[in-house]
């Protein structure tokens, strides 16, 4: 079995007490790594050697341009550690290779290159003043930032708060999900190599509450709070952070509606809709899980959707051709499971899909639930899809609003016009026309309702990880 151990200070090192845990592979469902269980005095060593690092190391004095170089060291490396660290993230949680080599990695890489550059590059404001003084702006780094990443995207997801942190000159104590540990001990080892000073970046691996997610929100050192995952930990986490009122990023649950109008190119709305709710085995919380078709075109998508559901391959995720892996622990195979028979006994029927072997869901297609339906209006995060009919766009813009996420929704037209006033009336924080998972990353990324706090991305993750300071000059002086 392979080891992995926490990160810091520049050393990788057990836990205080010796403590381990082991990860799971998926697939086999037998132990694959055995990794350092962290408790609370862990995320405290780590949180005290990124204070030193952060308070008198050099980190946050070097220049945008020294730091960037080392950040695009680092990126070269993820990108030379491709095959490596795809295959972690895939034995952790299954995922299949295929995405986990042609996307989460090479975007883990564009995601530090994409910071260090807009760190460095963008402007701050001036303001000009008639009566002799000039004004403006400095972003300066926030400090200490506790980056908690999620188990569906464990190298990508924690790369996105790591890079701009780093970029804008914070050190940083990342806290992997325990489901999805070896891809943070990598990166850490990776970031040593580039050249990054000891205690810049740190990772602890451990549990939550009573724990290291604990012990990480609970600090009065702890400068900023970065977190993706499920609503109800970030209600959790709010609280504990609202203790020494620091600063929280919260990137939490979807329940994405994908609208197909009857003038939508059908074919390519199905492969979209397809990529949007099965890609990880529908494990994405932005994942189009509320399919809703205008009737006049409702029976024809839905043949079309089921046979593009049907034809997917499931197989184990370290095959090349399997599209559909199995869902990343029992706990949550159960979870999602258990809305398989909530459905049937609510009336609805399972139109296509259901349980495969060990921890699979096969692509699953729900028809006839109602929208107040519990798989209709909860997250299940896993390959399960509910069609509905709607008449027509109020209609549409009803339903899809309907729900206590707002994290994003897809709008299937040829009517521009249309587009553009159903995308100005959902409720979400991202809209994609005609197509899904499309990012610019000097886009604003977050929810709305119950799916979050806050934006990431460009300009808006250098307002979280900064401190504004205002400084006004005198510059007539008599």
């Amino acid at each position: 079995m392979e080891s992995f151990g926490h990160v810091i200070g520049g050393e990788e090192v057990a836990s205080v007490g010796g403590a381990t845990f082991e990860s799971v592979d998926p697939w086999t469902r037998a132990p694959w790594a055995t990794v350092a269980l962290g408790s609370a005095e862990d995320a405290r060593r780590a949180i005290d050697t990124a204070r030193t690092a952060f308070d008198d190391g050099p980190w946050p004095r070097m220049s945008f341009a020294e730091r960037g170089q080392l950040l695009h060291r680092l990126a070269d490396l993820i990108d030379a550690h491709t095959d490596e660290l795809a295959l972690a993230d895939t034995t952790d949680m299954g995922k299949p290779i295929a995405q986990t080599t042609s996307h989460d990695v090479p975007r883990s890489a564009r995601n530090f290159r994409f910071f260090a550059d807009h760190a460095r590059i963008t402007p701050a404001e001036t303001f000009p003043m008639p009566d002799g003084h000039h004004a403006y702006t400095r972003y300066d780094p926030a400090g200490v930032v506790a980056a908690i990443a999620p188990w569906n995207f464990p190298l990508m997801m924690a790369t996105w708060k790591i890079a701009p942190a780093l970029a804008w000159g914070n050190t940083v104590v990342l806290k992997p999900a325990e489901q999805s540990p070896a891809s943070a001990t990598i990166l850490a080892r990776l970031a040593l190599e580039a050249g990054l000073p000891p205690g810049v970046l740190n990772v602890v691996h451990g549990y939550g509450p009573s724990s290291v997610g604990q012990a990480l929100t609970e600090s009065p050192d702890v400068d900023r709070i970065t977190f993706t995952g499920e609503s109800t930990t970030g209600r959790v986490i709010s609280r504990a952070a609202a203790g020494n009122l620091t600063p929280v990023s919260l990137e939490l649950g979807g329940k994405g509606a994908n609208l197909v109008f009857a003038d939508a190119d059908l074919d390519h709305a199905v492969r979209w809709a397809i990529q949007a709710i099965y890609s990880n085995s529908g494990q994405v919380c932005l994942a189009g899980s509320r399919l809703y078709v205008q009737r006049g075109i409702y029976d024809e998508f839905l043949a079309r959707f089921t046979a593009a559901a049907e034809a997917m391959v499931l197989g184990d995720p370290k095959d090349p051709a399997t599209q559909i892996g199995p869902l990343s622990s029992q706990e949550h195979y159960e979870k999602v499971a258990g809305y398989l028979d909530v459905a049937t006994a609510d009336g609805a029927r399972l139109h296509t899909g259901g349980r495969a072997d060990g921890w699979t869901i096969r692509p699953t297609v729900i028809t006839g639930a109602g929208q107040r339906a519990r798989v209709t209006q909860e997250e299940i995060f896993g390959p399960v899809v509910v069609v509905l009919p709607f008449d027509d766009e109020a209609d549409a813009v009803s339903a899809a609003n309907d729900s206590p996420y707002g994290l994003n929704a897809m709008v299937f037209t040829r009517d521009l016009a249309r587009a553009h006033r159903v995308a100005n009336a959902l409720r979400v924080g991202t809209v994609w026309a005609n197509c899904f998972f499309v990012r610019d990353l000097r886009a604003p990324f977050g929810g709305a309702k119950n799916s979050g706090v806050g934006r990431e991305g460009g300009t808006y993750s250098r307002e979280f990880f900064t401190e504004p300071k205002a400084v006004v000059m005198e510059i007539a002086a008599s």
